[in-house]
């Protein structure tokens, strides 16, 4: 019957709306703005300069203020 064709239609537009909406949200939900940077989140995961240089010995490297071992 046509009437299967027009609901079909509907159907196959009404999904391709649904992932539009869908896929943007995400995207700005995503990609919004943020204050943070890694050097604000640095002290959070960061251990103690000590924690750090043992750390280097352990493992055979020299501690440094710069970042560089």
């Amino acid at each position: 019957m046509w009437w299967e064709y027009v609901i079909a239609a509907a159907a196959l537009i009404l999904l391709v709306y649904m992932l539009a909406v869908i896929t943007g949200f995400q995207t700005r939900w995503l990609s919004r703005r943020t204050g943070r940077t890694a050097e604000s989140m640095y002290g959070e995961f960061a251990d103690s300069k000590r924690e750090q240089r043992r750390f280097a010995r352990k493992h055979g490297g020299q501690w440094t203020d710069d970042g560089q071992s």
